[in-house]
């Protein structure tokens, strides 16, 4: 793909870098890259990725701008508040580089469209907040062949790498056991509002590098930064034997249909508007009794976590199930026990009660974690 004078002004300064050139440039303009989530860490990457003259940039996103998003997602602005981030990030983009196309995709990933969307793209950046989604996306590439860009950050602290097929090790040959619900997300924990900045930047870096097939990517390296003590710090890791999805005799070779995320927002449309030609879901609390006394959603039934594999045949067959937890952690390990034994029609309450505290009912107490 050729570039055109307009664009030939614009990446000058890439031109005159050897390791780019003209014929890097137009490598750039050819690509394809999907960034996972218009949040902290979309908002940087994308950015670069569109100035750097990407020429195809699809953004993945299903939420919505809220106020408190401004304090770190830069693609947005306080116009831009209410409006669906994909649609809105896609408008930033675009105005920044008309040159390029921006495709936005305003839906929720999940195992049951991961692998079409995924597919069509060279490479992809991961910014997602949750660490099933994480799974999700590492599993899909691994499967589809694609480059992975995997960035996270916490508090003050961030860690990304990079995963190339046949080249190292993926996200579970690191992290081979999810810990959803033991860390905290951002709107629990707080975040430092530049930390997303350095994170996204870096994987921006990481996909021009790919695309580009110049330096020392980040694969088989765990590189972590601490903005409190200004300090990057680098983990080798091997390729796993034993990886479930990339090891010698992956367990995973196809993307099963799960559990669907539930936003506070919808579980309260569907149970104050049920629909007159579906069944009712069922509301299943796996707190502790001493949480699910203090506070819980009406009609909702409280079967604990650890009871739930014995008591499942005390749930109706025949609605809808939605999981409920403190966070979601719990919730969601919920969701896998349920879809294991068969069940179908499950939902996950996206955040737990405390989403639900912050979007509907912010007089809801809730109790701390057991």
């Amino acid at each position: 793909m050729t570039l055109n004078a307009s664009e030939r002004d614009r990446y000058s300064r890439h031109l005159l870098l050897p390791e780019i050139g003209l014929a890097g440039q137009e490598r750039l303009k050819a690509a394809h890259v999907l960034v996972i989530g218009a949040g902290g860490l979309g908002s940087p990457a994308s950015l670069y990725l569109a100035a750097a003259g990407v020429g195809t940039l699809g953004i993945v996103d299903h939420d919505r701008v809220e106020l408190s998003n401004l304090q770190r997602q830069l693609l947005f602005d306080t116009a831009s508040v209410g409006a669906g981030k994909a649609p809105a990030a896609r408008a930033r983009l675009q105005a920044l580089n008309p040159d390029i196309d921006v495709v936005a995709h305003a839906l929720q990933l999940d195992a049951s469209n991961a692998l079409d969307l995924l597919g069509r793209y060279d490479l992809v950046v991961d910014g997602s907040d949750r660490l099933a989604t994480r799974y999700l996306v590492n599993d899909a590439c691994v499967l589809l062949r694609r480059p992975l860009v995997s960035a996270a950050i916490h508090r003050f602290e961030g860690q990304a790498m990079t995963y190339v097929p046949d080249g190292g090790p993926c996200y579970r040959c690191l992290f081979p056991h999810s810990a959803e619900g033991m860390v905290a997300n951002c709107a629990e924990a707080g975040v430092l509002g530049v930390l997303p900045g350095m994170l996204g930047a870096l994987q921006a870096t990481e996909a021009i590098k790919l695309i580009l097939g110049i330096g020392a990517p980040l694969v088989g390296r765990l590189l972590t930064y601490d903005a409190l003590a200004m300090q990057w710090r680098e983990f080798r890791f091997a390729r796993r034997a034993d990886c479930a999805v990339c090891g010698a005799q992956p367990t995973i070779r196809s993307l099963q249909p799960g559990a669907a995320n539930l936003a506070p927002e919808r579980l309260r449309a569907r149970l104050a508007h049920p629909d007159p030609d579906a069944a009712a879901p069922a509301v299943v609390d796996v707190r502790e009794p001493r949480e699910f006394a203090l506070s819980h959603l009406a009609g909702a039934v409280n079967i604990p976590l650890g009871e739930l594999p014995q008591r499942l045949s005390e749930l109706p067959p025949d609605r809808p199930l939605v999981f409920v937890c403190r966070s979601g952690g719990r919730s969601r390990a919920a969701c896998d026990i349920a879809v294991g034994a068969g069940r179908r029609d499950i939902m996950n309450l996206e955040g737990g009660m405390l989403a639900w505290a912050r979007h509907v009912d912010p007089a809801l107490e809730i109790a701390p974690y057991p």
